[in-house]
């Protein structure tokens, strides 16, 4: 999308912005009560037969992602990161005014709906909006094509986007707190005790690399960020801890590329009485 392209979509986001608060409509809520997530409403009405319709109202929200607008009845997708779901609009449910005021919204707006379920004739589970609210509107337009976003410099510099549109992405995160927890839980069964100990160090040891300085002023003096929490693990050996381990935040001063940041994540474990075996 051109620059000039862009910043015309964006006034003209500011533009309803502006019209909603002069009609005093709150265009970013604080909260929103949901009954499902969109990932329980696909669970739990996985087999809800074709034109069938739920008893139960269900109210869920997301980032509005699709929208096909076909005169007295459109559809929208929404999604919550995890999942989509799809949404059913007419005017007969909404009223005319309500109906028009939805078909208005922009694509990367956060919507708040609520109707029953059913399914359409082509099979696919949708809730038939009875109601809905905005609940957060978006200024700033989505990249283009939902497949994915492919400008490495927007995905590592603008990661919020990256993990809207590129849900490969947002699996990658899942599956890292996914490895960490099972670290944590093995460590843990294995009788380890996890610690924290300084990141600000008067003297920045356990590895060779160059630190990042700060200032401490009540101390009066300059303090590294860790490269390594080496040494102070090892204190607590000598303290009598004997199996100890701490996932923490290290920063070295050198390099950078889409591998490697200065600010990283490690794990440091120690075992008295054992070798390496």
């Amino acid at each position: 999308m051109a620059i000039d392209e862009q910043s015309q979509i964006i006034q003209q986001r500011y533009q309803k912005l502006s019209k909603l608060r002069a009609s005093n409509i709150q265009p970013y809520k604080s909260s929103y009560k949901r009954t499902h997530t969109l990932s329980q409403v696909i669970d739990k009405y996985k087999s809800i037969a074709t034109h069938d319709k739920s008893s139960e109202i269900v109210r869920v929200a997301g980032r509005l992602i699709a929208l096909r607008r076909h005169g007295k009845a459109s559809f929208a997708v929404v999604s919550d990161g995890n999942q989509d779901l799809q949404l059913y609009l007419s005017v007969n449910s909404l009223g005319e005014t309500s109906y028009k005021e939805f078909l208005n919204f922009n694509i990367g707006d956060i919507v708040g709906v609520e109707g029953p379920v059913f399914r359409t004739r082509r099979g696919e589970l949708s809730v038939a909006v009875d109601d809905y609210e905005l609940l957060s509107k978006s200024l700033r337009p989505l990249p283009e094509k939902w497949h994915g976003l492919k400008d490495v410099e927007i995905r590592y510099r603008q990661r919020y986007a990256d993990l809207i549109v590129n849900k490969k992405v947002r699996e990658v995160f899942n599956l890292r707190s996914q490895i960490i927890k099972s670290i944590r839980r093995f460590l843990d069964n294995h009788g380890f005790v996890e610690v924290e100990t300084p990141m600000l160090q008067p003297i920045p040891g356990g590895a060779s690399a160059r630190p990042f300085t700060t200032y401490h002023n009540a101390l009066n003096r300059q303090l590294y960020l860790r490269i390594a929490p080496e040494l102070y693990l090892k204190r607590l050996i000598v303290g009598g801890y004997d199996k100890i381990y701490e996932l923490n935040r290290s920063f070295r001063n050198e390099g950078i590329s889409i591998k490697h940041n200065p600010e990283f994540t490690m794990l440091e474990l120690y075992q008295a009485y054992a070798d390496y075996k």
